[in-house]
């Protein structure tokens, strides 16, 4: 299991803001849970990271920053 937040450097959408938009857990499942910190508060929850960077990642305007290492034998994200 790690942590992580995922920070926005630009807010295309106009609703999320930038900074720190949200914190999350990754689970050895590869399931992970994203709790937003923006004035929308909402958990969701994707099946992969990857799932989560296709929807989220706004072509590089947002980026996940990992809060853990990575589990013995676990591939880095």
């Amino acid at each position: 299991m790690r942590r992580f937040r995922l920070i926005r450097d630009e807010d295309i959408s106009g609703v999320s803001g930038t900074g720190v938009v949200a914190e999350g857990v990754a689970f050895s499942t590869g399931k992970v849970v994203l709790s937003w910190c923006s004035e929308y508060r909402s958990v969701t929850i994707y099946d992969t990271v990857g799932d989560l960077e296709a929807i989220h990642g706004h072509e590089g305007r947002t980026r996940i920053e990992w809060l853990d290492a990575p589990a013995p034998g676990e591939a880095p994200s």
